[in-house]
């Protein structure tokens, strides 16, 4: 199977298949940042809902980096990896100053983008042939084609990106695949493989993850006295951007 026939089987596919979420009703590069932030190890039923809330009260990047950093953290809670917010208020202040960036370069500019995130806006915004290169698309390149990336046919690397990121998170699943269902299978040399369990993700409970979670949820309710807190929590915290010390007592940031 060559990269091209892998295109269009998986773009047929994509048309009768394609999941319908709301961040594929819009090309505002905003709106498409917003969702892949959030997307980052967050699973799409959750950010579905939080998504739409969050251009309601935000709907603009300029909207965004008018707001308190206190409310854009409070706005994040169970979401998860709450740097993410800070770094999306940081970019967001960038792009109010400076505009949207018209190429990738532009883009990894921004805090707490990387090289995949600004393809994929790129891609999905800014209609560039180019395919983001996310866990599930990667997944889907090595198994059928044994690569490692994939050019898109002209003009449509927006729907193979969205084609292939459909594929990997309903079909082509990472233990246990459903070859059954995949419209590569016949042609595919993984077919009916079965992969190993992924490397577990070291322990939530009692972890420092845990503590600095449950901290910053007591300050999205109110300032904390420092005495009360774990110094080495609260100091990453302010590390990260997500607390300030006010007095003797720990806020989230003015």
């Amino acid at each position: 199977m060559t990269p091209e026939q892998l295109a269009e089987r998986v773009l047929c596919w994509y048309a009768a298949h394609g999941r319908d979420l709301p961040w594929r009703h819009t090309r505002d590069p905003y709106a498409i940042l917003v969702s892949e932030v959030m997307l980052q190890q967050t699973q799409v039923e959750r950010v579905i809902e939080r998504w739409t809330a969050w251009l309601e009260r935000w709907p603009t990047a300029v909207a965004l980096a008018a707001a308190p950093r206190a409310e854009v953290i409070a706005a994040w809670q169970g979401l998860g990896y709450n740097r993410r917010a800070v770094a999306l208020h940081e970019a967001a202040a960038v792009l109010a100053e400076h505009g949207i960036p018209q190429d990738q370069a532009g883009w990894r500019a921004l805090p707490g983008v990387g090289p995949y995130t600004a393809a994929a806006v790129c891609a999905l915004a800014l209609d560039h042939d180019v395919v983001p290169l996310d866990v599930n698309v990667q997944r889907i390149l090595e198994r059928a084609l044994d690569a490692t990336a994939i050019e898109p046919p002209a003009g449509k690397g927006h729907d193979l990106t969205q084609a292939l990121f459909d594929l990997g998170a309903t079909t082509c699943l990472a233990r246990i695949p459903r070859c059954e269902q995949c419209p590569l299978a016949d042609a595919c040399p993984s077919r009916g493989r079965r992969y190993e369990p992924q490397r577990k993700q070291s322990r939530f409970e009692g972890s420092r993850r845990q503590a600095r979670g449950q901290l910053l949820d007591r300050l999205r309710a109110g300032p904390v006295r420092l005495a009360d807190c774990d110094p080495t929590i609260a100091a990453l915290l302010i590390d990260d951007g997500l607390a300030e010390r006010q007095g003797r007592r720990l806020t989230l940031p003015s």
